[in-house]
């Protein structure tokens, strides 16, 4: 883990306290902290570190697979079951499995996780037998408030305890500002030596105004920005232009607004900033808008203000919304799901025109298909 600031002095303390011993463990922090690396990192430390790291994405997986694929299954016990097939947890056997975002499990699969923790058995889908106890180390992570999902009644008590032996909270990255030089240095060389390109040189005002960003994505974010960085950079040095721009508009402390530039923020609202990486930059919508989303780093309010531009964007069409937000065809009922879950789904009508034509009437007939088809949940991630 790169920084040397206070805060990940004492994440790197807690990760050597882990690595002693086999107990479970619990990575909490926002959304593009790093909390993979730091179960990778107790691994590496641990006696187990020669054994598989297996890592799973709870969110990832449909709750109808996430079983087969945490347990295994026998042949014939489902449609597609052609053989049987070990689960991630035979597979980690004398190892570590890594349950990355925990809090989105079922309680139906909290339950079947609990049974395993308490006996270290499982039971393929369709066997009607348990099998031998397995040895395996688990370490949980969650950007998820697992207290408040405790107190909600939808993150089983016992399973927290279960999970929270050893607690390390990775903190976000706007903490620990004093890490933002190292590692931007590091991915601007990593990502020059990648694409082949000279290390840029960024001093000055350019790395103010990068310390000074709030960074809601956190590390990822600051790493998407260096990629950008190293490919827009000229004549060697980054420039105050070559930000992004909801990073050149910020407040860097100490230092006077440019004349004209008191309310840059305000007048250049977040949804309009995300609309632009969206469709003018090129991110998508997962990893711009929807992980700040379930971290709670965005509003529901700044979500609906986005979809609505998008939906002027397209004129009501929510399949060219997909396209424009750089999500592939497949995730369209995905993404309908995501928005109706969270009440951030906005009527498409009245964004339509009479030059939409014949592709719009039909897309009304299968976006009303999709509401029927969607109604059951939010689906895959």
């Amino acid at each position: 883990m790169i920084g040397n600031s206070a805060a990940m002095q004492g994440v790197r303390a807690e990760i050597t306290y882990a690595a002693r011993s086999d107990a479970k463990v619990l990575i909490t922090g926002e959304s593009g902290v790093g909390k993979e690396v730091v179960a990778r990192l107790v691994h590496e430390q641990s006696r187990r570190r020669n054994a598989p790291l297996v890592t799973m994405n709870c969110a990832g997986i449909p709750d109808t697979l996430l079983e087969s694929e945490l347990f295994g299954h026998v042949k014939g016990s489902f449609t597609d079951a052609s053989r049987d097939k070990r689960g991630w947890l035979e597979l980690a056997h004398k190892g570590t499995v890594f349950m990355d975002e925990v809090g989105e499990m079922s309680l139906r699969m909290q339950a079947l996780l609990l049974r395993f923790l308490e006996t270290g058995e499982i039971q393929r889908v369709g066997s009607e037998r348990p099998q031998a106890a397995l040895d395996v180390r688990v370490i949980s992570a969650t950007n998820r408030r697992l207290l408040e999902q405790v107190g909600d009644k939808s993150f089983r008590e016992d399973l927290y305890y279960r999970l929270n032996v050893i607690h390390i909270e990775v903190p976000p990255l706007r903490d620990r500002r004093d890490d933002i030089p190292l590692l931007v240095h590091y991915f601007l060389s990593k990502f020059s030596e990648q694409h082949r390109m000279p290390v840029p040189q960024l001093t000055g005002e350019p790395l103010q105004q990068l310390e000074a960003y709030h960074w809601p994505g956190n590390v990822r974010e600051l790493k998407n920005v260096a990629e950008r960085l190293v490919l827009r950079s000229r004549d060697g040095r980054i420039a105050v232009d070559d930000l992004p721009r909801e990073v050149s508009a910020t407040a860097v402390p100490g230092t006077a607004p440019a004349a004209g530039q008191s309310e840059t923020t305000k007048a250049r609202e977040l949804h309009h900033q995300l609309f632009e990486r969206l469709v003018t930059r090129g991110e998508s919508f997962w990893s711009a808008v929807y992980e700040p989303f379930v971290s709670r780093d965005l509003t529901r309010h700044t979500l609906r203000d986005l979809i609505r531009l998008g939906l002027e964007h397209t004129r009501g069409n929510y399949k060219l919304l997909v396209a424009a937000f750089n999500m592939p065809p497949e995730d369209y009922k995905r993404f309908l799901n995501f928005l109706r879950k969270h009440q951030c789904h906005v009527p498409f009508q009245r964004f339509r025109t009479l030059s939409a034509g014949l592709d719009n009437r039909e897309d009304d007939v299968q976006d009303g298909s999709d509401r029927r088809t969607a109604s059951g949940g939010l689906g895959a991630h």
